[in-house]
């Protein structure tokens, strides 16, 4: 009872439709021109060939398989994507399919609708009727089987048109499908779409669990010194309102580049922000020292832009592992490479080198073609070490073996 609940069999009836209107508008002129041209009658298969030649050119130019694929869509109900390349001959193929197809569905119907003419006949008193071949039709009880048959007619019409749809759904997966060429091409946009999520997630990661970080520190020390020492309470607070309103605005930044919007005007920090990074860490209590040697703005972009986000991580697990401890940062830009280091005393239970954030900060390096280090040094403190280029390099394997990361116990 399928075809009788859906709209498959209306919406493929009205495919059909459209493809022997189609082939109609095309093959009428067709036969008249060869009826000019021809010398004497046009030979039925001549007509013929002529008749699907023209249909199949129909499939040539390269919007016929935009339309094609609509249409599908529409009447077929399916999903397929809008066509990038033309894929003439598959089109083609697919037009004379589709003018084939939907004359025999319209044959069935001409059938059908005929076959709606015998109860009036009978009624009528009875007489012969053709239906692809004579039927005759006998007043009285002789003739009583055809409403019987009309109502057959009807219903063999409806399972035919649902037929269609299924039998066209079938052929335009195959034939107004994406191609190779166009799967290839989907499968690298969604390899850049995912790589650009994970990014994001990486920046989202390391701002915002910074921000937290030193917010829960700055909001502990505020709580402590409330009473006995108001002004350091009310810097504490300023310093989490700044760390919030950066942690906005790197929010805002991804989510707009999810939603595919324009870029925001405020820019990504750099690793010339670093001194701000380390003096709102300051300000959450934590004894921190920051040392840059070179020119940080002479750093690309992109590698700038990195280097605060791994910079940024590194100070976040020391406040987080070690709360309280000095922490020391030093970048140093070279001629051909930058340098990060992140160093503070190990207490408690951290430093243990797992989690995602220095999974997020191996990515990142990974990347850009350089080399991390993360481990006890002699003197028992955590260090995280990263060397970046500054000039492009060859990609890194897929493996990551292009970055060298060390954890030791």
């Amino acid at each position: 009872m399928r075809p009788f609940r859906g709209p498959a069999a209306p919406l493929g009836w009205t495919h059909a439709f459209l493809a022997v209107a189609g082939a109609s508008f095309v093959g009428v002129p067709v036969a008249a021109v060869l009826a000019l041209v021809w010398p004497g009658p046009v030979p039925g298969p001549v007509l013929a060939a002529a008749g699907c030649a023209a249909i199949a050119a129909i499939g040539l130019p390269k919007a016929s398989r935009r339309v094609a694929v609509r249409a599908a869509n529409r009447f077929l109900r399916m999903n397929l994507p809008e066509p990038v390349a033309p894929r003439r001959f598959s089109t083609a193929a697919w037009f004379l399919l589709w003018a084939f197809a939907g004359a025999a569905l319209m044959l069935a119907t001409a059938v059908a609708l005929v076959g709606m003419a015998l109860p009036a006949v009978w009624l009528d008193g009875g007489e012969t009727v053709t239906v692809l071949v004579p039927v005759e039709v006998r007043a009285g009880a002789a003739g009583a089987w055809t409403p019987a048959v009309t109502g057959g007619l009807l219903v063999a019409l409806i399972y035919c048109a649902a037929g269609y749809a299924a039998l066209m759904r079938r052929l335009a997966a195959r034939l107004l499908g994406p191609g190779l060429a166009e799967r290839l091409a989907a499968a690298e946009e969604e390899a850049r779409r995912v790589a650009s999520r994970n990014r994001l997630a990486r920046e989202l990661h390391d701002a915002i669990g910074h921000t937290l970080t030193t917010s829960t520190i700055q909001a502990a020390v505020a709580r402590q010194v409330l009473e006995t020492d108001p002004d350091s309470a009310r810097l504490a607070l300023a310093a989490i309102e700044e760390s919030s309103r950066s942690a906005l605005d790197d929010l805002d930044r991804a989510l707009g580049a999810l939603r595919e919007e324009p870029a925001p005007v405020t820019a990504a920090p750099t690793l010339a922000d670093l001194a701000r990074l380390c003096e709102r860490a300051a300000a959450a209590g934590a004894a921190i020292s920051v040392r840059v040697k070179g020119a940080p703005e002479s750093v690309p972009q992109a590698v700038s832009r990195e280097a605060y986000r791994i910079a940024q991580e590194g100070i976040t697990n020391a406040l987080r592992h070690a709360p309280g401890a000095a922490v020391e940062v030093a970048a140093e830009v070279g001629e051909a490479l930058l340098g990060l280091r992140v160093a503070n005393p190990v207490t408690g239970g951290g430093g243990s080198g797992y989690g995602r954030g220095l999974e997020g900060m191996a990515e990142r390096v990974r990347l850009l073609g350089g080399t991390l280090e993360a481990g006890r040094d002699a003197e028992g403190r955590w260090v995280l070490e990263v060397a970046l280029p500054l000039r492009p390099v060859r990609a890194a394997s897929a493996d990551g073996s292009a970055t060298r990361r060390t954890f030791t116990a």
